[in-house]
Formats: structure tokens, C-alpha cells, sequence
């Protein structure tokens, strides 16, 4: 099935979790998309299996607390993530037997950004310490690291070769992986008219736009290569200027995001209109948003978890 217009309305909430007491911070897709987990202000880690739709599996996190949850390169049994509790360490955790594999130290200040390579265990991680850090799984050392000359959020390319650092919420610095200690081979700033903070950067799938969050009721989609503005999307509810994360489609051909309304904005990146705008009934703000990068579903979550499909008898 191609995601269309009319698939994109067509959407309805199927499955709605309430095993968090607390706001769940991120939610990530298992690269073959069989499985999601989530990390929540509670401390908890919750797993979902896909095809059956329902949570597995609940860990603790209570001494670090947890955030930036991500499912490492190709493997749905082990994740990442950062503490927003003790210290500023990211943690490699087994989610078979709920052990740490390995500590990644150096931060100085909270972690605001975590991004897996699509194609091996490099990572990289950017933090209120002004510096974006280069890791990989099988060692603790930190691989290298750069400054980009204030608070970063950081994204990698879909082919893993280029790093995008977003700085102090008006300029994008664009990194090759291999020469970062470089510096940056591109830069380009883009402001908005509101005053707000950069709160995500992503690629689309297809490597040609970036998407950038914030909390200030507003988001972008850049050309990637020129840095020029293609879109520039508001019209959904965001008065307390909390961080609401959007995404794209796996089709790079819609940008999503949630509102603290409860309700999901969807907009065309080739039109640049709305197409939709779709009810989950979340009590509380759409705090992370992400479509599956394999099926045609997607999950939102607030202080709930939500899964969506398309309504076949609405197509």
C-alpha cells in the first residue's frame, strides 16, 4: 500500500496503552519494525511486539531515570539511552537479560540529542556541554568529538556518511563522518519569526530534506543540500512551549507531528498543505510521534501509547 492523502486520513487509533503513570519521552521502531520500545519520565523501558500489538516486556531504569531511547544497528535486542536523572552518561543495555553492556562517559551536561548509524555501530550524541560526541558499541572511548559552537541537536544521513548538527536553534552545520575534525563542509542558518528552541533535527528517507522541531508551535523542512527553506509548518497547538517531536514518513512525502491537543497535523512535503489532521484522544500533549520504517502504522504517546492504522472501509 502507498501512502496517499486519502491513506493518511484514513488513519485510526487501534491500541491504546496506559501502562505509564508519567510522560512518555521517546518511542523508537526495531529497524525491521517488528518491535518499538519506549522510554517514559517514570523510569520505565516498555517493549512492544508489532504484529501482536501489545506491550511484552516492562524494565526499570529508576537510579538513572531514562530518555533518547534508540534500538542499536540492526539488532532488536539492545538499545541505547541517556539519562535524565543522575548523571549525563549513555547507557548500552541488554534487553534480554536487562544487563549493561557497556557506559559511554564525557558528557558534562544533560544529552539532548542520540543517533544511530543506519548502516553500523557508530552513534553520535549531542549535549547542553556544547559538543556533539562520536561513539562506537564495542568500545567505551569516545571516538572523537567536535564543538560546534553551541547547544547541538544531531541527526545522521540515511546513508550514515554525514552528520547534521543544529546550532543554538539558528544554524545547520553539516559534518562528513570520515573527516569531522574538519570541521563542517556546509553551513547554513535559518531563522524563524517566533522566538523558540530547536528541539530534533532528521533526515527524510530519501536524504533530501531536514526536518526541524521545535518548541514554539512551529517546524521546517530544509533542501538538505542548499539549506533553502521548503516548507515552513504551523497551525497546531503548542501554547506551553514543550518539545513535540515530528517525523517523516518513510516515503520522505509526509512530515508529521502532535499537538498538546491530543490531536496528530499531517502535512504534504511536495504540496506543503495539510492533509490531515487526525484525533487520538491523548489527554495530554503528543510529546513523540514516530511511523513505523516497515508497516504501515504508526505510534503517538502522551502519558499513553497509541498505535494507528489506515480504516481500509474509509479508502
Amino acid at each position: 500500500m502507498k501512502i496517499t492523502d486519502s491513506v493518511i486520513r484514513s488513519f485510526r487509533v487501534v491500541r491504546t496503552y496506559r501502562q505509564n503513570e508519567q510522560k512518555v519521552n521517546c518511542v523508537d521502531y526495531s529497524p525491521d519494525g517488528e518491535n518499538a520500545v519506549s522510554s517514559s519520565d517514570d523510569d520505565c523501558i516498555i517493549l512492544y511486539d508489532i504484529r501482536e500489538g501489545k506491550p511484552t516486556r516492562t524494565l526499570f531504569s529508576k537510579k538513572y531515570g531514562v530518555d533518547l531511547i534508540r534500538y542499536t544497528h540492526a539488532d532488536t535486542q539492545t538499545v541505547v539511552y541517556s539519562s535524565n536523572k543522575l548523571d549525563d552518561t549513555i547507557r548500552y543495555l541488554s534487553l534480554t537479560d536487562n544487563k549493561y553492556i557497556r557506559y559511554f562517559q564525557g558528557h558534562t551536561a544533560k544529552v539532548i540529542a542520540l543517533s544511530m548509524s543506519p548502516v553500523d555501530d557508530t552513534f553520535i550524541s549531542g549535549s547542553l556541554d556544547k559538543t556533539i560526541r562520536i561513539w562506537d558499541l564495542r568500545s567505551q572511548n569516545c571516538q572523537g568529538l567536535t564543538k560546534p559552537l553551541g547547544k547541538p541537536v544531531c541527526s545522521f544521513d540515511p546513508d550514515g556518511l554525514i552528520f547534521a548538527a543544529g546550532v543554538d536553534s539558528q544554524a545547520i552545520k553539516l559534518y562528513d563522518l570520515r573527516a569531522f575534525d574538519k570541521g563542517p563542509f556546509s553551513c547554513f542558518e535559518t531563522r524563524f519569526s517566533r522566538v523558540c528552541d530547536w528541539t530534533g533535527l532528521k533526515f527524510s528517507n530519501d536524504g533530501k530534506q531536514i526536518l526541524i522541531s521545535t518548541n514554539g508551535g512551529t517546524i521546517r523542512v530544509l533542501n538538505a543540500f542548499s539549506g533553502s527553506v521548503l516548507h515552513t509548518f504551523s497551525g497546531y497547538n503548542n501554547s506551553k512551549g514543550i518539545s513535540l517531536e515530528a517525523c517523516f514518513t518513510p516515503d520522505s512525502q509526509f512530515v508529521m507531528i502532535g499537538s498538546e491537543d491530543g490531536r496528530v497535523h499531517v502535512w504534504s512535503t511536495e504540496s506543503g498543505m495539510k492533509v490531515a489532521v487526525l484525533d487520538g484522544k491523548h489527554p495530554g500533549p503528543i510529546n513523540t510521534l514516530q511511523f513505523n520504517p516497515r508497516y504501515m502504522t504508526f505510534a503517538s504517546a502522551c502519558t499513553n501509547m497509541t498505535f494507528w492504522l489506515p480504516c481500509v472501509d474509509d479508502l
